[in-house]
């Protein structure tokens, strides 16, 4: 495992503390838990783009066009 270290705001550490001794876990593990979440967040968003994009130049624009295909196969 690596180490990362970064600077943040007061007002969100202070968040981050509250929210970790909310949770019963350290701060560490609630950062890295965040991130992780916002990194697939972010890795979703980017896979639903390149596909919708590559739906629509299939001429599938709406969950009926969808529903249409699936109902073909």
């Amino acid at each position: 495992m690596s180490t990362l270290t970064l600077r943040v705001p007061d007002e969100l550490d202070r968040a981050l503390e509250r929210q970790s001794a909310a949770l019963g876990i350290s701060k560490s593990d609630l950062a890295r838990e965040a991130l992780k979440r916002y990194l697939r967040v972010a890795e979703f968003r980017t896979l639903r783009t390149r596909l919708v994009a590559r739906a629509q130049a299939g001429g599938i624009n709406s969950d009926d066009d969808v529903f249409d295909v699936l109902q073909k196969r």
